[in-house]
Protein backbone atom coordinates (compact mmCIF):
# COMPACT_ATOMS: atom_id res chain seq x y z
CA UNK A 1 0.00 0.00 0.00
CA UNK A 2 1.38 3.25 -1.08
CA UNK A 3 1.70 6.41 1.32
CA UNK A 4 -0.92 9.13 1.39
CA UNK A 5 -0.38 11.98 -1.16
CA UNK A 6 -0.60 15.24 1.40
CA UNK A 7 -2.37 17.69 -0.67
CA UNK A 8 -0.85 21.23 -0.14
CA UNK A 9 -2.82 23.26 -2.49
CA UNK A 10 -5.91 22.51 -0.57
CA UNK A 11 -4.20 23.37 2.83
CA UNK A 12 -3.01 25.91 1.43
CA UNK A 13 -6.10 27.35 0.10
CA UNK A 14 -7.88 26.88 3.54
CA UNK A 15 -5.27 29.21 4.99
CA UNK A 16 -5.88 31.81 2.49
CA UNK A 17 -9.72 31.64 2.37
CA UNK A 18 -9.17 31.96 6.78
CA UNK A 19 -7.05 34.88 6.07
CA UNK A 20 -9.20 36.99 3.62
CA UNK A 21 -12.19 36.57 6.23
CA UNK A 22 -9.72 38.05 8.60
CA UNK A 23 -9.06 40.98 6.00
CA UNK A 24 -12.40 41.31 5.63
CA UNK A 25 -12.93 41.96 9.27
CA UNK A 26 -9.86 44.30 9.09
CA UNK A 27 -11.52 46.27 5.96
CA UNK A 28 -14.28 47.07 8.51
CA UNK A 29 -12.22 49.35 10.82
CA UNK A 30 -10.52 51.17 7.54
CA UNK A 31 -7.12 48.78 7.80
CA UNK A 32 -6.25 47.21 4.62
CA UNK A 33 -2.93 44.95 4.65
CA UNK A 34 -0.48 46.36 2.35
CA UNK A 35 2.08 43.86 1.21
CA UNK A 36 4.74 45.17 -1.03
CA UNK A 37 7.13 42.86 -2.89
CA UNK A 38 10.86 44.26 -4.28
CA UNK A 39 12.71 42.32 -6.87
CA UNK A 40 16.12 44.10 -8.57
CA UNK A 41 17.27 42.11 -12.16
CA UNK A 42 15.13 40.37 -14.73
CA UNK A 43 15.61 36.71 -13.88
CA UNK A 44 12.85 35.01 -15.54
CA UNK A 45 11.94 32.28 -12.91
CA UNK A 46 11.92 35.20 -10.13
CA UNK A 47 9.10 37.41 -11.47
CA UNK A 48 6.75 34.58 -12.15
CA UNK A 49 7.37 34.08 -8.63
CA UNK A 50 6.78 37.50 -7.14
CA UNK A 51 3.54 38.09 -9.57
CA UNK A 52 2.03 34.91 -7.96
CA UNK A 53 2.66 36.55 -4.40
CA UNK A 54 1.29 40.08 -5.79
CA UNK A 55 -1.76 37.93 -6.88
CA UNK A 56 -2.35 36.11 -4.16
CA UNK A 57 -2.48 39.24 -1.77
CA UNK A 58 -5.26 40.99 -4.09
CA UNK A 59 -7.23 38.03 -4.08
CA UNK A 60 -7.02 37.97 -0.35
CA UNK A 61 -8.14 41.75 -0.26
CA UNK A 62 -5.11 43.31 0.56
CA UNK A 63 -3.00 46.23 -1.37
CA UNK A 64 -0.21 44.26 -3.58
CA UNK A 65 2.25 46.12 -4.71
CA UNK A 66 5.61 45.36 -6.95
CA UNK A 67 8.54 47.46 -7.17
CA UNK A 68 11.02 46.06 -9.97
CA UNK A 69 14.33 47.55 -9.83
CA UNK A 70 16.91 46.99 -12.69
CA UNK A 71 19.46 44.43 -12.11
CA UNK A 72 22.49 47.59 -11.90
CA UNK A 73 20.53 49.09 -9.08
CA UNK A 74 23.31 49.96 -6.25
CA UNK A 75 23.30 48.42 -2.69
CA UNK A 76 22.71 52.04 -1.22
CA UNK A 77 19.86 52.84 -4.44
CA UNK A 78 18.31 49.68 -2.83
CA UNK A 79 18.42 50.07 1.11
CA UNK A 80 16.72 53.61 0.38
CA UNK A 81 13.72 51.93 -1.27
CA UNK A 82 13.67 49.71 2.05
CA UNK A 83 14.28 52.86 4.23
CA UNK A 84 10.91 54.67 2.02
CA UNK A 85 8.54 51.52 2.29
CA UNK A 86 9.88 51.02 6.21
CA UNK A 87 8.72 54.51 6.55
CA UNK A 88 5.03 54.05 4.76
CA UNK A 89 2.09 53.11 7.21
CA UNK A 90 0.00 51.88 4.06
CA UNK A 91 3.41 49.22 3.77
CA UNK A 92 2.78 46.66 6.35
CA UNK A 93 4.68 43.59 4.79
CA UNK A 94 7.96 43.82 3.22
CA UNK A 95 9.66 41.17 0.85
CA UNK A 96 12.92 41.64 -0.91
CA UNK A 97 12.99 38.53 -3.54
CA UNK A 98 16.46 36.56 -3.39
CA UNK A 99 18.92 36.05 -5.08
CA UNK A 100 20.01 39.57 -5.61
CA UNK A 101 23.17 40.42 -8.24
CA UNK A 102 26.42 40.08 -6.87
CA UNK A 103 26.75 44.18 -6.04
CA UNK A 104 24.29 43.84 -3.39
CA UNK A 105 25.09 42.52 0.35
CA UNK A 106 21.96 40.13 0.98
CA UNK A 107 22.46 39.99 4.60
CA UNK A 108 22.81 43.55 4.92
CA UNK A 109 19.48 43.81 3.06
CA UNK A 110 17.56 41.91 5.39
CA UNK A 111 18.70 43.67 8.26
CA UNK A 112 16.89 46.59 6.59
CA UNK A 113 13.72 46.04 6.79
CA UNK A 114 12.42 46.99 10.15
CA UNK A 115 11.68 43.87 12.11
CA UNK A 116 7.62 44.49 12.38
CA UNK A 117 7.65 44.25 8.58
CA UNK A 118 9.37 41.16 7.91
CA UNK A 119 7.07 38.78 6.97
CA UNK A 120 9.58 36.33 5.29
CA UNK A 121 10.90 36.21 8.74
CA UNK A 122 14.45 36.85 8.27
CA UNK A 123 15.80 39.40 10.13
CA UNK A 124 17.35 38.27 12.79
CA UNK A 125 15.40 40.09 15.42
CA UNK A 126 12.85 37.46 13.92
CA UNK A 127 14.90 34.63 13.91
CA UNK A 128 16.37 35.35 17.25
CA UNK A 129 12.67 35.86 18.27
CA UNK A 130 11.76 31.89 16.94
CA UNK A 131 14.79 30.34 18.24
CA UNK A 132 14.24 31.97 21.83
CA UNK A 133 10.65 30.75 21.60
CA UNK A 134 9.01 34.15 21.46
CA UNK A 135 5.48 34.13 19.82
CA UNK A 136 5.18 37.76 18.74
CA UNK A 137 8.02 37.19 15.74
CA UNK A 138 7.36 36.56 12.28
CA UNK A 139 8.55 32.64 11.12
CA UNK A 140 9.84 32.30 7.89
CA UNK A 141 7.23 31.26 5.60
CA UNK A 142 8.16 27.69 4.02
CA UNK A 143 8.66 26.12 7.95
CA UNK A 144 5.46 27.63 9.33
CA UNK A 145 3.86 26.07 6.23
CA UNK A 146 5.30 22.89 6.73
CA UNK A 147 4.51 23.00 10.34
CA UNK A 148 0.92 23.60 8.94
CA UNK A 149 0.81 20.74 6.95
CA UNK A 150 1.58 18.37 9.83
CA UNK A 151 -1.19 19.94 11.71
CA UNK A 152 -3.70 19.72 8.97
CA UNK A 153 -2.54 15.88 8.98
CA UNK A 154 -2.72 15.59 12.35
CA UNK A 155 1.05 14.27 12.28
CA UNK A 156 2.03 13.68 16.09
CA UNK A 157 5.38 15.44 16.80
CA UNK A 158 5.62 14.74 20.57
CA UNK A 159 8.58 12.80 21.56
CA UNK A 160 9.03 11.95 17.42
CA UNK A 161 12.60 11.91 15.58
CA UNK A 162 12.62 14.30 13.07
CA UNK A 163 15.43 14.52 10.53
CA UNK A 164 15.94 17.91 8.51
CA UNK A 165 18.31 17.88 5.63
CA UNK A 166 19.50 20.73 5.10
CA UNK A 167 20.65 23.52 7.18
CA UNK A 168 19.86 27.04 5.45
CA UNK A 169 18.48 30.33 7.13
CA UNK A 170 15.61 30.03 5.31
CA UNK A 171 14.40 26.22 5.53
CA UNK A 172 16.88 23.92 7.64
CA UNK A 173 17.65 25.56 11.13
CA UNK A 174 14.06 27.61 11.45
CA UNK A 175 12.59 24.24 10.36
CA UNK A 176 14.63 22.41 13.19
CA UNK A 177 13.97 25.16 15.70
CA UNK A 178 9.77 24.91 14.91
CA UNK A 179 9.79 21.05 15.40
CA UNK A 180 11.73 20.94 18.61
CA UNK A 181 9.15 23.68 19.92
CA UNK A 182 6.73 20.93 19.54
CA UNK A 183 8.45 18.65 21.15
CA UNK A 184 10.15 16.70 18.29
CA UNK A 185 13.83 15.11 19.20
CA UNK A 186 15.57 16.45 16.11
CA UNK A 187 18.77 16.21 13.90
CA UNK A 188 19.74 18.03 11.34
CA UNK A 189 22.20 16.38 8.66
CA UNK A 190 23.82 18.85 5.91
CA UNK A 191 26.79 18.10 3.12
CA UNK A 192 28.81 17.08 5.70
CA UNK A 193 27.19 14.46 7.78
CA UNK A 194 28.66 11.31 7.89
CA UNK A 195 26.60 8.32 6.96
CA UNK A 196 23.46 10.43 6.47
CA UNK A 197 21.11 7.26 5.21
CA UNK A 198 21.67 5.75 8.62
CA UNK A 199 20.36 9.30 10.70
CA UNK A 200 17.26 9.58 8.00
CA UNK A 201 16.21 5.94 8.66
CA UNK A 202 15.51 6.44 12.18
CA UNK A 203 13.47 9.45 11.52
CA UNK A 204 9.63 9.36 11.83
CA UNK A 205 9.55 12.49 9.88
CA UNK A 206 11.74 13.42 7.32
CA UNK A 207 11.95 17.27 5.91
CA UNK A 208 13.74 17.31 3.01
CA UNK A 209 15.61 20.35 1.61
CA UNK A 210 18.91 19.94 0.42
CA UNK A 211 18.14 21.18 -3.35
CA UNK A 212 19.62 17.99 -4.91
CA UNK A 213 16.92 16.26 -6.95
CA UNK A 214 15.71 12.69 -5.50
CA UNK A 215 18.39 12.48 -2.95
CA UNK A 216 16.29 10.90 -0.17
CA UNK A 217 15.28 7.28 -1.84
CA UNK A 218 12.62 5.00 0.00
CA UNK A 219 15.70 2.87 0.97
CA UNK A 220 16.82 5.49 3.16
CA UNK A 221 13.18 5.62 4.90
CA UNK A 222 11.80 4.03 8.08
CA UNK A 223 8.66 2.40 7.16
CA UNK A 224 5.65 4.56 7.68
CA UNK A 225 7.93 8.30 7.94
CA UNK A 226 5.53 11.28 7.31
CA UNK A 227 8.59 13.34 4.38
CA UNK A 228 7.98 16.46 3.64
CA UNK A 229 9.55 17.29 0.52
CA UNK A 230 10.73 20.84 -0.05
CA UNK A 231 12.86 20.54 -3.34
CA UNK A 232 12.18 22.10 -6.11
CA UNK A 233 14.66 21.29 -8.83
CA UNK A 234 14.50 21.60 -13.04
CA UNK A 235 15.70 18.15 -14.43
CA UNK A 236 15.63 17.58 -18.29
CA UNK A 237 12.56 15.91 -19.95
CA UNK A 238 12.60 15.28 -23.66
CA UNK A 239 8.88 14.10 -23.25
CA UNK A 240 8.05 17.92 -21.37
CA UNK A 241 6.83 20.33 -23.62
CA UNK A 242 8.92 22.74 -21.56
CA UNK A 243 11.95 20.43 -22.14
CA UNK A 244 12.39 19.66 -18.29
CA UNK A 245 10.11 18.51 -15.23
CA UNK A 246 10.42 19.96 -11.35
CA UNK A 247 11.02 17.08 -8.98
CA UNK A 248 11.83 17.24 -5.05
CA UNK A 249 14.94 16.49 -3.08
CA UNK A 250 12.94 13.47 -2.27
CA UNK A 251 12.42 10.26 -5.02
CA UNK A 252 8.79 10.16 -4.95
CA UNK A 253 8.28 6.94 -6.58
CA UNK A 254 10.69 4.84 -4.34
CA UNK A 255 9.41 7.21 -0.78
CA UNK A 256 5.96 6.65 -1.69
CA UNK A 257 6.24 2.76 -1.40
CA UNK A 258 7.98 3.08 2.40
CA UNK A 259 6.34 6.20 3.46
CA UNK A 260 2.57 6.74 5.24
CA UNK A 261 2.30 10.52 3.65
CA UNK A 262 4.50 12.56 1.60
CA UNK A 263 4.01 15.60 -0.05
CA UNK A 264 4.40 15.83 -4.21
CA UNK A 265 6.28 18.38 -5.82
CA UNK A 266 4.80 20.19 -7.47
CA UNK A 267 1.26 20.78 -5.60
CA UNK A 268 2.84 20.03 -1.83
CA UNK A 269 5.14 22.47 0.41
CA UNK A 270 5.14 25.15 -2.64
CA UNK A 271 1.69 26.55 -1.60
CA UNK A 272 2.07 26.79 1.80
CA UNK A 273 4.58 29.49 1.63
CA UNK A 274 2.33 31.89 -0.09
CA UNK A 275 -0.22 30.89 2.30
CA UNK A 276 1.85 31.80 5.30
CA UNK A 277 3.18 34.90 3.80
CA UNK A 278 -0.29 36.50 3.54
CA UNK A 279 -0.94 35.31 7.52
CA UNK A 280 1.91 36.91 7.98
CA UNK A 281 1.23 40.32 6.57
CA UNK A 282 -2.23 40.06 7.86
CA UNK A 283 -0.50 39.65 11.41
CA UNK A 284 2.25 42.71 10.56
CA UNK A 285 -1.54 44.81 9.93
CA UNK A 286 -2.80 43.66 12.81
CA UNK A 287 -0.54 44.86 15.54
CA UNK A 288 -0.15 48.32 14.32
CA UNK A 289 -0.26 50.65 16.91
CA UNK A 290 -3.36 52.79 16.70
CA UNK A 291 -1.44 55.94 15.00
CA UNK A 292 -0.61 53.55 12.32
CA UNK A 293 -3.65 52.34 11.96
CA UNK A 294 -5.26 55.41 11.58
CA UNK A 295 -2.44 56.45 8.73
CA UNK A 296 -3.03 53.59 7.02
CA UNK A 297 -7.09 53.58 6.79
CA UNK A 298 -6.78 56.96 5.51
CA UNK A 299 -4.56 56.16 2.86
CA UNK A 300 -5.78 53.32 1.57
Amino acid sequence: MGATRIDGTTIARAVREDVARQVRALAANDIVPGLTVVIVGDDPASHVYVRSKEKASKEAGMRGDLVVLPAGTSESDLLAHLDRLNADPAVHGILVQMPLPKQIDQQRVIERIAPHKDVDGLHPVNLGKLFGGEKDGFVPCTPDGIMEILRAEGVETSGREAVVVGRSNLVGKPMAALLMHADATVTVCHSRTRDLASHVRRADIVVAAIGKPGFITGAMLKPGAVVIDVGINRVDDASSPTGFRLVGDVDFASASRVASRITPVPGGVGPMTIAMLLRNTLRAASRLPVHDRVSAGAGA
